[in-house]
């Protein structure tokens, strides 16, 4: 009898342990910078699709009627485009079902490459360059507004709303940095651009470039380029007594952003604009993922969470549209696919771009992110 039993037992852990192996796993690739100026973007943008990850399995999310474990595969590109390169080789030979990523522009065109080539569908929560979505990849999408949208929209309020006629223009000579800045001047019609300066993405010292700026006398400055420069490019120019307001995109749109410009940052100096637009119906939704993630995480979120969960999510409701976590098989389900998010509808045109993408203009006041308001 007790024989029976232990044969009984041994049978009911090799099912349950066959059972287990039997369970598909999705991997979902992340890469963005986990080190270097920006990791606390790649940070916060990685946090969102983990938290993505988690509310899947805990829901016991079924692709074509089965249970799957998804796992998340993060890489650390550190905003550099060759170690970028390498991340998206790993997870290619890794053969990863999707990849969220990356969180520059200028890492996320060379990596776009690897993926395409390897068939895997890649959704970046960030990168705005239309470069990126221009290339005739059929795998790359991104649920952020493109440059075209981000810097032109932002050319048209410095003028109409702002009232600025002369504009002095900086950027950090980036794929991101520069597209944001062309498009910005293409859309600041009726203003004269007294000055263009560059600098580079790590760059600390902005004595010489602010100088020649300051002797133009402009209304307006604006800076194509992240917050790790933008928030010493800030406490600089209030430095050597230039009063106007710094407008920018996305880079500069984060938390962090008042903490680099120390309190320089004042109430109401700088403009920016988040590259999705979050309508007041969908504030709540929003204020709730900032909860969780405050949660979650013991931080706040800086701004790219709740794209990249919102990316994750997208990319598990084509899978289970197209019951098939093989990117061959899902891929074309992704293209068509409708999504209500967290930021809103998730759903792309012909290029992989965002459908209606919308901006939201920021300021900050008393070193906290204020809305001013959405621009479709």
């Amino acid at each position: 009898m007790q024989q029976k039993l232990i044969s009984l037992a041994i049978g009911a852990a090799l099912a349950a342990s066959t059972g287990a192996m039997a369970q598909e796993v999705v991997k979902i690739g992340y890469v963005g910078p986990l080190s270097g100026q920006s990791a606390h973007l790649g940070t916060d943008t990685s946090n969102g699709a983990r938290m993505a990850v988690e509310d899947l399995n805990a829901k016991g999310f079924q692709i074509g009627g089965k249970p799957v474990k998804f796992v998340l595969m993060a890489e650390d590109d550190a905003a550099e485009p060759k170690q970028a390169t390498a991340a998206a080789q790993k997870l290619a030979d890794s053969k990863v079902n999707g990849v969220i990523g990356h969180q520059t522009s200028g890492t996320s065109i060379p990596a776009s490459r690897i993926y395409y080539n390897a068939g895997i569908p890649q959704i970046s929560a960030s990168a705005t360059s239309p470069v990126y979505t221009r290339q005739k990849f059929n795998t790359t999408f991104r649920v952020v507004a493109n440059d075209l949208k981000l810097g032109g929209t932002l050319g048209k309020y410095a003028v109409e709303k702002l009232g600025a006629k002369r504009i002095a223009v900086i950027d950090d000579r980036t794929a991101y940095g520069m597209g944001v800045a062309t498009e910005f001047v293409k859309g600041a019609k009726g203003a004269q651009i007294v000055d263009k300066q560059f600098t580079n993405d790590k760059a600390t010292d902005f004595n010489a470039i602010l100088t020649s700026i300051k002797s133009k006398n402009p209304d307006l400055v604006f800076f194509g380029g992240m917050d790790s420069v933008g928030g010493p490019l800030l406490r600089q120019m209030k430095a050597l007594g230039i009063k106007t307001k710094l407008m920018g995109g996305d880079g500069i749109c984060t938390e962090a952003m008042p903490k680099l410009a120390g309190p320089t940052a004042g109430d109401d100096s700088i403009v920016c604009a988040e590259a999705g637009g979050v309508t007041p119906a969908q504030q709540k939704k929003m204020e709730e993922f900032a909860g969780r993630y405050r949660k979650r995480y013991g931080q706040e979120l800086q701004i790219y969470a709740p794209y990249s969960y919102d990316a994750v999510m997208a990319m598990a409701t084509a899978m289970a549209a197209a019951k098939s976590a093989d990117p061959k098989q899902y891929l074309p389900s992704l293209a068509k696919v409708s999504y209500p998010g967290i930021t809103g509808t998730i759903a792309f045109d012909q290029f992989g771009d965002i459908k209606d993408g919308a901006l939201t203009l920021f300021t900050f006041r008393g070193g906290k992110k204020t809305l001013i308001e959405v621009v479709k």
